[in-house]
């Protein structure tokens, strides 16, 4: 009875230090990407499949991303010109700043964090409410690789739209910028498109691109993740969605200070 009882306070304090690590959830979901990105068993399915998701989760964002930017290049360029009223700065200092804020954090950390919000729930959810309502399991028993079957076109979907998504909102991002030099007399538009020339560094919108694309991956695999685990009812589909934005949006942002420091140290 005595080496019973150990043997089980032995396993409950491995299954609370793998708990209090993460280190069961790294592993289930580096599991689930294994069978996710195995061979699909039918193409002709996915590349059906394929379309659809990348009009579901990225061409239907594009309203949203297209709001949210040309309000902050407007919000952006003001709030440089009022608190950089100094003689000793030049007047394109403006252009610059809003180029290079565009380019190297708010077209790829920030656009993604608010689309983890709205397609990181939108993959839990659907997922989540795929297995609860055992539509997942009936996959499994008909033999198909469920997770193979649901989550690669949606990672595959987003990642390949992710790049359009991050030009869109750096041009129009822009776009908002210049309408505050052409339509009131805080900066003229000679300062304005000056700065967003001088000194251009073409490698920063290679490095936005391919945080974008890293991102991407994390928001949908993620997302997915914890809806394909969403065992319950209702109620764990809406804490797995909750789940799902708290922390892609945390890795989002840990990876970020990994890739900012390897490509631009």
């Amino acid at each position: 009875m005595l080496g019973a009882d150990f043997f089980v306070f032995l396993q409950t304090r491995n299954e609370t230090i793998n708990t209090m690590l993460g280190l069961d959830a790294v592993g289930r979901y580096a599991l689930l990407m294994k069978r996710t990105f195995s061979r699909p068993d039918n193409w002709k399915m996915f590349w059906r499949q394929l379309p659809r998701e990348i009009i579901k989760l990225g061409y239907d964002s594009i309203f949203l991303i297209l709001i949210i930017s040309v309000f902050m290049g407007v919000i952006m360029t003001m709030q440089v010109v009022l608190n950089t009223e100094n003689p000793l700065l030049p007047r394109y200092t403006t252009g610059l700043m809003l180029r290079d804020t565009y380019l190297l954090e708010f077209s790829s950390t920030i656009m993604c964090l608010l689309l983890a919000g709205k397609v990181g729930s939108n993959i839990a959810s659907e997922i989540g409410s795929m297995r609860v309502s055992e539509q997942i399991d009936a996959l499994e028993i008909m033999g198909v690789n469920s997770a193979n079957y649901l989550i690669l076109p949606k990672i595959v979907g987003l990642v390949l739209f992710m790049p359009v998504l991050v030009t869109l909102c750096v041009a129009i991002g822009l776009l908002g910028g210049v309408g505050v030099a052409r339509f009131t007399d805080m900066i003229t538009m000679d300062d304005f498109v000056y700065g967003l020339q001088y000194a251009f560094i073409p490698f920063y919108f290679t490095y936005s691109m391919i945080k974008s694309i890293f991102f991407g991956f994390v928001i949908a695999s993620v997302s997915a993740y914890y809806g394909y685990y969403a065992y319950g009812g209702a109620l764990e589909v809406g804490r797995a969605s909750t789940n799902a934005v708290v922390n892609s949006s945390i890795i989002m942002l840990l990876a970020d200070i990994v890739l900012t420091q390897l490509m631009l140290n």
